[in-house]
Formats: C-alpha cells, structure tokens, sequence
C-alpha cells in the first residue's frame, strides 16, 4: 500500500508540536495558499471548533504570506514565527522555505503560567522539516 505524499514529513511534524507541547497541545494545521489540512485535533478542542469557520480562521492565516513578505524587506532581520495569545490558548505559526510554493503551519497550546520557549519551537520545528521536503496539503472534504 502506497503512503500519501508527504505523509512521513506530516508524521514528522505532528511529533515535533507534540514533543514540544505534550498534552496541552490543541491542534495543529498545514495550509497552502489554496488549501489546509488538520494534522492533529484534539478532542475537547474539536468540539469547539463546531461553531467556528475554520475555513475564514485559516485564510486570515493566509495574509501571513503577504506580511512575511513585507517584514523581509523592512527588517534587517529574517522573520521566522508570530505567536498571538487568546484568553484560552497561545497560538504559534511558521512557514517552511519553498521558493515554488508558499506552506505555513500553526499550532495552538493550552495557555501555561510559565510560558513557552516559542524560539525553541521554531528551530525544533525547522532541524525537522530541513530533512524533508515540503510537505504538500492535502485537503480534506470539509
């Protein structure tokens, strides 16, 4: 039986957001200028989501592309990730390199007093998808 393409880099992915986040990781989602996909949704996470347009959360995403863009030629330094906080969880986004393609992935953890070493998360995340291709999204039927 064949594997579905990318599915090893996906694989990959999940581990690294779950190695870092453990069970207060939330959910975790791939997209592509076009499409999304869910990696991992977590059970009491999934029923809130029933009355949120994922689909609108994920295309305002999106305008990542454009920003990133803009804060490369702006900044004397890359951008690399955006954290945003919301009252009941942190959210924290990248995109990988892909100078054909444009794929990003963001994450959300339950919020923690202590915090998270987002910085830590980025180069986790990136040492891991180095040794991959980019993965490509695969949409669900939604």
């Amino acid at each position: 039986m064949d594997e579905e393409p990318g599915s090893e880099t996906k694989e990959a992915l999940v581990s690294a957001f779950a190695e870092f986040g453990g069970t207060y990781l939330r959910d975790i989602w791939l997209f592509d200028q076009h499409d999304f996909e869910m990696l991992f949704l977590r059970e009491d996470v999934a029923d809130k989501l029933e009355t949120v347009d994922v689909e609108k959360f994920v295309d305002n995403e999106r305008f990542g592309f454009i920003t990133r863009d803009t804060y490369d030629q702006l900044y004397y330094a890359s951008y690399q990730y955006t954290v945003r906080g919301f009252t009941d969880f942190e959210q924290f986004r990248m995109f990988f390199d892909d100078e054909e393609r444009n794929v990003g992935v963001f994450a959300s953890f339950d919020l923690q007093p202590s915090g998270y070493d987002y910085e830590s998360l980025y180069r986790h995340v990136s040492d891991i998808a180095s040794g991959y291709d980019v993965p490509t999204v695969t949409s669900d039927e939604r």
